[in-house]
């Protein structure tokens, strides 16, 4: 009888378990939605990929967009609307901001020193961004683009394993990017190491660029260095074309100027940036401060070749180098 008993209790609690489980879920309490600002000085159109790799980063980390995340994004194209988009952010009370490009960042650091500021950019420490690598201090930090005057001496290294004995390098930058007077500095630092010539040409208005490419071929440049810059970024078909019709191997610091037609790219892989920016938000949400937050610098550069553009040029790319290159666009 008892054991009768029992099978009976165990039978009617398997049914009201059953029972509770068919019933609709019981609506549960929304989670806070975390609202993230987007600035970037790059176009929308340039700016997707990276975008979508930041998105991926914070999904990685249980943001959803939609769900329980709000972005606010706000791509400039050109430095003179960054102010006004940063205040933009500020006004619609954003948890944080997430800035790209270093006159983002600059932009982003004079409206604000309590919202909390994750960036991605050039020489945070030498323009005073921040206090220190170790210890940014303020509202901001984030992650470095490049790690020193080395990468420098790098893009003359692998122009002239492609074509030995070039010793002219014209270098395009652009005098209002911020960032411009840091690697100049540290270009003409490796140059002098390296006893190579650096032939500076700056571009102030981007409908100049034949002109430019005209001036290097009577100054006889032998390459061309071209500075990591939205502007370029908008003319990199433009820039690609000139440079090879002047007949100069060219290397990059954005790898999308690869893509568009120029010789070689060297830098840190920007997609991989803005999944590491992801960290960086997430802590922040969490309660981290900023201060507390080391910036980081990129651990591994990538080289992209163009075998189009070589061959335009008339240049066998070495074996050697294409076995160290990341990709190769054929």
């Amino acid at each position: 009888m008892r054991s009768r008993t029992r099978i009976l209790a165990v039978l009617i609690t398997a049914a009201v378990t059953l029972a509770i489980g068919t019933l609709p879920a019981v609506a549960q309490a929304p989670a806070k939605v975390a609202r993230l600002g987007y600035l970037t000085s790059d176009s929308a159109s340039v700016d997707l990929p990276r975008r979508n790799a930041l998105k991926q980063g914070l999904r990685d980390l249980g943001y959803v967009e939609g769900q329980n995340l709000l972005v606010e994004y706000r791509a400039a194209g050109d430095f003179s609307k960054l102010p006004g988009l940063m205040a933009e952010l500020i006004r619609l009370k954003v948890d944080v901001v997430f800035a790209f490009t270093t006159p983002a960042v600059l932009a982003a650091k004079k409206a604000t020193s309590d919202l909390p500021v994750v960036f991605g950019a050039h020489a945070p420490v030498e323009l005073g961004v921040v206090a220190s690598l170790a210890r940014p201090g303020g509202n901001l930090t984030g992650l470095t683009l490049t790690a020193g005057p080395s990468v420098y001496g790098k893009y003359t290294e692998l122009l002239n394993e492609v074509t030995p004995g070039l010793n002219r390098f014209a270098v395009l930058s652009n005098p209002a990017n911020p960032a411009t007077d840091v690697q100049l500095r540290e270009m003409k630092l490796v140059a002098s190491a390296l006893h190579v010539t650096l032939l500076p040409f700056e571009v102030k208005d981007l409908g100049e660029l034949d002109t430019i490419f005209a001036a290097m071929k009577k100054a006889r440049a032998d390459a061309l260095i071209v500075l990591a810059d939205a502007g370029f970024l908008s003319q990199r078909g433009r820039i690609a074309e000139l440079a090879i019709k002047s007949r100069l191997p060219s290397i990059f610091g954005i790898h999308e100027h690869v893509d568009a037609g120029g010789l070689m790219g060297y830098a840190a892989n920007r997609l991989d940036i803005f999944r590491r920016a992801a960290t960086y938000i997430d802590k922040i949400l969490k309660g981290a401060k900023p201060a507390d937050l080391p910036i980081e610098q990129p651990t591994a550069f990538e080289l992209v070749i163009n075998l189009k553009t070589a061959k335009a040029l008339g240049l066998t790319i070495p074996p050697t180098l294409l076995l160290r290159a990341n990709r190769v666009i054929e």
